[in-house]
Formats: structure tokens, sequence, C-alpha cells
């Protein structure tokens, strides 16, 4: 693995933005950096599938644990009333799109280790699937990449369009001022569409009870399925919560609420007890003593880095801001290698169980909602 210095692309903001990257930049550097690439041996690659996949096995055992447990679930902030269905969703495994990305440190040298999953809400999807792949197309096109996400999510689509009630599927999300959340959400429409699924468009805000409870969209037509870009966490804690939860036979979720059990970063002490000294896992726990000096320490349900600390020989090193609060993990700290331009963390998705794809982010110690985007090669 390194990082090798290339030539931007003439006129690539515009380019990326007719892809539907229109996010490209902040307000003073690129959001997408093609001033550079990460290359990747085969063999690494090989590897990095390899343990995607498996540490995808170790959440499905951890899943099988935490659902059985109500106490464990407390642990994890699921509301008692909430824990009935969490389980039995996890149990029948309604139909669901089953993706999401595990966000990796590694360094080229040793095995890769994971930091978290983001699997109910998870976001730089269009720029891996689609914004690298066609920049490697025009860059390198005769080296390949690790990426057929955009195809496997075609076919998880066609997997799930025979459950659908009537074969209609709703897609929400918030209206976003970034567009992040709305272009995201309608990659995912657009996928689905065609995977010969009918689909149609609501903001959450928009999403209402008709008089027996039950979800409606802003047009009162029953919601019988719905994919949503909107937290579990932040759904069963809005007015109409219990009323979601209470009337789940009346409308299919993707992705279903048995997602607040891997989404949630209390899930890193339990694989840790469950398998430890395992090569993908780092030492966490619900104290530091668990994680040990050099530690992290990260609210159980947070996003884009918010809120998290970094102490190293008993001093705090990094800290990011936000707004999150409540319970928090301790992770053994990992020590990211600098490339030049700043650390990355690999990106690594999964669809059904299976490796579907790589997208790598910069940033400082802790990569947050500012953080870079690197595109990726594989040589030799």
């Amino acid at each position: 693995m390194d990082r090798i210095a290339i030539a931007p692309r003439p006129g690539w903001p515009q380019t990326v933005a007719d892809q539907g990257l229109i996010w490209h930049s902040e307000a003073d550097r690129p959001y997408w950096d093609e001033s550079g690439c990460y290359r990747f041996t085969l063999a690494e690659i090989e590897m990095i599938e390899a343990a995607t996949e498996d540490v995808y096995r170790l959440f499905l055992a951890a899943g099988e644990r935490i659902a059985g447990d109500r106490a464990l679930m407390a642990r994890f902030g699921i509301p008692d009333w909430c824990m009935d269905a969490v389980a039995a969703s996890w149990h029948d495994r309604p139909p669901a799109l089953d993706h999401g990305r595990f966000d990796f440190g590694y360094d080229g040298i040793s095995a890769p280790a994971l930091f978290e999953f983001n699997c109910d809400t998870p976001t730089a999807l269009l720029e891996t699937a689609v914004i690298q792949w066609n920049w490697k197309e025009d860059v390198f096109p005769g080296h390949d990449q690790f990426n057929s996400l955009h195809e496997r999510l075609i076919d998880a689509w066609r997997r799930v369009a025979g459950a659908l009630p009537g074969g209609r599927l709703w897609f929400g999300h918030v209206a976003d001022e970034a567009h992040e959340d709305t272009i995201t959400t309608t990659y995912l429409r657009e996928l689905a569409e065609t995977a010969g699924i009918e689909t149609l468009g609501v903001v959450i805000d928009d999403i209402g009870l008709d008089a027996a409870g039950r979800i409606v969209d802003g047009d009162d037509r029953l919601i019988s399925a719905i994919f949503k870009l909107y937290p579990w966490e932040w759904i069963v804690a809005e007015p109409f919560g219990r009323d979601i939860v209470r009337h789940l036979p009346d409308t299919l979720w993707i992705e279903p609420i048995w997602k607040m059990i891997w989404s949630n970063k209390a899930i890193l002490p339990v694989l840790w007890e469950m398998f430890p000294g395992h090569p993908n896992l780092l030492p966490a726990g619900f104290t530091a003593a668990d994680a040990g000096p050099d530690h992290v320490i990260k609210p159980c349900l947070a996003r884009e880095g918010a809120n998290i600390a970094l102490v190293e020989g008993g001093r705090l090193r990094a800290q990011a801001g936000g707004g999150y609060d409540g319970p928090c993990i301790y992770q053994q700290l990992y020590r990211l290698r600098d490339f030049g331009r700043g650390y990355p963390v690999l990106g690594c998705w999964v669809v059904g169980g299976e490796a579907a794809g790589m997208g790598i982010r910069e940033d400082g110690l802790i990569t947050g909602n500012t953080a870079r985007f690197v595109p990726h090669i594989i040589s030799g």
C-alpha cells in the first residue's frame, strides 16, 4: 500500500457533479481529492476482502447473543419497549438490503483493525460505487479496483423485490442542506428501479400517521415498505416512534429494526469478549481499563467522528466536538500511518455478507465530516 501523487483531471468538479457528487468540495478544499490515489497489491486486497467477510461473520454471532439478552440490549440504550421488536426482527430476518461499511485502520503492514460498522445509515456510497470507478476508467483504465458495489446492490434489490407488498417501495431521507443524504438515497432508489422495483420518494418530515396509527406519506397513502436513510435510534425517539414499532407488521422497514444492534458501538466490547485476540479486532470495553492506557473514547451512538477523544500516555491527544452524549465505549488506540497527506481509513463495504468494495477517507487523527475521499487502484 502506498500513496502516489497524480494530476487531477481537467474540469473534474463538473465531471463528478454530473455524476451526482455535488458536495465534491468544502469551502477551502476538495472533499473528493483526485490529486493522489492509494495503490494496493492484489494480495493486500484479497486480505482486506477476507477480513471484511470474516468480521461480518463475527457480527452475525454477536447479533445472535445480543438479541437474546435484554440486559445487554439495555446496555446498548435500546428502549425496553423496542426490545421484543428488535429480537423478533433479528430472528425472523425480514427482507433487507443488508449493506454496510466497516471502517478499518490499515497501515500496509499489519492486519486491518476494525474501528466500527456503519450499517444503518452508511454514506460515502456514491463516491465508492460510481465516482472513483469512473475516475479509474479515465485515469488508470488498465488497472483494477476493489469495487463491485454497484452491481451487488442491484442484485440485493432484486432479492428484496419479490418480498415487497405490491412491488412498491418508498425511499425516505431528510432534506439536508448539503444534499448528501438526498443524493445517496436517490442513487439507491435508481438501483432499486434498475432491479424492477416501483419507487416513490418521501421526506422524513412528511411521514405521518393515519387514524389507525399506521404509517402514511404526505399524500396519506399507506407506506407498505420503505427504505430510510435515517437512524433507528432517531426513529424510536420521535413522538410517533412507539406507533412505528407497534405497526411494524403493517410497514416493511429497510433496513430492519435489528440494525439497532449492529450500528451501535457498544457491540465492539461484545465482539472483543466473544472473540478475544481476533486479528481484525481491537481490545474494547465499557471502561478505560478494558482498552489499555492508550485508547479511544467513542460515544455508543455518534456519527462522523463526533465527540471522539484520543488518549495516549495518559494524556488527551485529540478530541472532536459534537452534539452527542450518552454512554461511551473504550477501544484500544490504533496508530494510523501518515502517508504524507493525512491518515487513511478504509471503508470496506459488505452486501449480504460478501465484500463489495472499498472507499478511503483521509483526515487527521480523528476521521470526521471534513475528511477527504481519495480513490484507489490495484497494481501488481
